[in-house]
């Protein structure tokens, strides 16, 4: 499933990076600890989080992640818009708790082996 796909039947919000919505998303990820992040994070997955500042665009690119979804109505930096959209890194906004959304995203068929 790519990335706009997803966005669309979760009614995920994109506020940046949207030229990368073509992006497949092949795992996901859900937390806040960056250095966490940064070693464990698959490639390709879309990442769950509520860091809103632009250091979270920096490690999507470094993992080569699918899109960033900040979770419980959390807003990103404009320094974190404007690096988005440079990176081509999707941005997406949802209103409710990241478990929340981890559910509805593995429900979708992404990270089921089975």
């Amino acid at each position: 499933m790519i990335v706009r796909e997803l966005a669309d039947k979760l009614g995920l919000e994109a506020v940046a990076g949207k030229q990368g919505m073509e992006k497949k998303i092949t795992g996901g990820y859900s937390g806040d600890l960056l250095s966490d992040v940064m070693g464990k994070a698959p490639e390709g997955c879309i990442w769950l989080t509520v860091q809103g500042h632009q250091n979270v665009i920096a490690i999507a690119v470094l993992k080569e992640m699918a899109a960033i979804v900040l979770t419980g109505d959390h807003e990103p930096d404009e320094d974190t818009i404007e690096k988005a959209n440079q990176e081509n890194i999707p941005l997406l906004l949802y209103p409710e708790s990241a478990f929340v959304l981890a559910g509805r995203i593995y429900e979708s068929g992404i990270g089921k082996t089975g």
